[in-house]
């Protein structure tokens, strides 16, 4: 690991300060992605900027009808909250799969968006939900958003402060997993919202978290996993290595999609 300056800012004006006065300055939160990789020495940043000790920026609490989770809320924080177990039951048991303890006591969810790993389990919830994350300067739209592999439309000093998710009236995630790494060989995530439906999938898109608009049109006419019996996904565009080929990848997103509308309806 090179040399680094640590900073420990009070709030998020201080921490946003400091991105503008320290160029290659990185934030941190959890640090389960930037640590290992600075161990590793592929990235040598000059300067970083904890956030974990902002006050304030780890709340969870539901107002009306959105879920607001603060940007250095841990997984276990998520997995366990009484109110995101009230609101979204699939969010907290998305939260509960994340890696291991370890990973789930030290993680954030702020951490996962802005990394926005195309293993990673968040992304899908927040595409599906139709979630709005918020930052220090603006708010921003899951479909604008992610902007492909490990890519964000965060500018250099924009710090992600919380997401706040509408309630869906029906949802459930349910996910393949790669057993040595715990990240998605494909996860889906299917939200039955009052005026649509959407489903989300992580773990399989060359370009990160995709919506599948086909799944979604026969969804909102009927939301019953018979549905989806016989429409297929393309494997063009999908992932394709030594886990799981582009077609192995098409044909697990049909079935994790039929068992999430099934885990859906039985939740409520």
């Amino acid at each position: 690991m090179y040399e680094f300056k640590y900073h420990r800012p009070a709030t998020v004006r201080q921490a946003a300060n400091l991105l503008v006065k320290n160029e290659d300055a990185k934030l941190i939160a959890g640090g389960h992605t930037l640590v290992p990789v600075m161990k590793q020495r592929l990235a040598s940043p000059p300067h970083l900027v904890d956030l974990s000790h902002v006050e304030g920026l780890d709340t969870i609490e539901l107002k009306g009808r959105a879920l607001a989770i603060g940007a250095t809320a841990k997984h276990a924080d998520v997995a366990s909250s009484a109110a995101v177990g009230e609101a979204i039951p699939a969010l907290a048991e998305l939260a509960a799969g994340i890696g291991d303890p370890a990973v789930r006591h030290r993680g954030t969810i702020g951490g996962s968006l802005a990394n926005n790993d195309p293993t990673a389990d968040y992304p899908a919830a927040v595409l599906a939900l139709g979630a709005t994350i918020i930052t220090n300067k603006r708010r921003l739209k899951a479909e604008e958003f992610f902007q492909g592999l490990f890519s964000t439309a965060l500018e250099g000093d924009e710090i992600i402060t919380k997401v706040s998710f509408p309630l869906p009236k029906k949802a459930a995630y349910v996910k393949f997993r790669n057993q040595a790494s715990r990240y998605a060989l494909v996860g889906v995530f299917v939200a039955r919202r009052p005026s649509d439906v959407r489903v989300a999938v992580t773990g399989a898109g060359s370009d990160g978290v995709f919506r599948v608009t086909s799944f979604e049109e026969v969804l909102k006419k009927r939301f019953s996993p018979k549905v989806l019996e016989g429409i297929n996904v393309s494997p063009e565009g999908l992932n394709s290595d030594l886990h799981g080929s582009a077609e192995y990848r098409a044909h697990l997103i049909g079935v994790l999609a039929r068992r999430a509308v099934e885990a859906a309806n039985a939740k409520g």
